[in-house]
């Protein structure tokens, strides 16, 4: 899922992360970046979608983690008929190996760090 804001806005835990690590294959096949930006048009419209994080280097690993507000929020997500779509391309063709992980979010905490005056 690319592009988007470098820090998902979320409400206060608990909701759900569902962590998708990736290594990208090295072809520059046809359609990925499209395809990842429509599953990020798609994401937003689905009931219970709370955001997303993306990041991926230069050697093309990359991590993705969307958070969701339960975990029928993000079965239904996963059996959408065009993310299912994406998903089976992705394992036949842009993918070397990925990893898929669902947790739930007990507590956050950050924020901007600030000069100290």
């Amino acid at each position: 899922m690319h592009p988007g804001p470098r820090f998902a806005e979320l409400p206060p835990p608990p909701y759900y992360a569902v962590i998708f690590s990736s290594q990208r294959s090295p072809r520059d096949e046809a359609g990925y970046a499209a395809t990842a930006a429509r599953m990020v048009e798609l994401a937003r419209e689905q009931p219970g979608f709370l955001g997303y994080e993306s990041a991926r280097d230069a050697a093309g690993f990359g991590i993705t983690v969307a958070y969701f507000d339960s975990e029928a929020n993000i079965a239904a997500w996963r059996q959408h008929t065009e993310h299912a779509a994406a998903r089976r391309e992705g394992h036949r063709t842009w993918y070397e190996h990925i990893e898929l992980r669902i947790a739930r979010v007990e507590r956050a905490y950050g924020g901007i760090r600030r000069e100290q005056t």
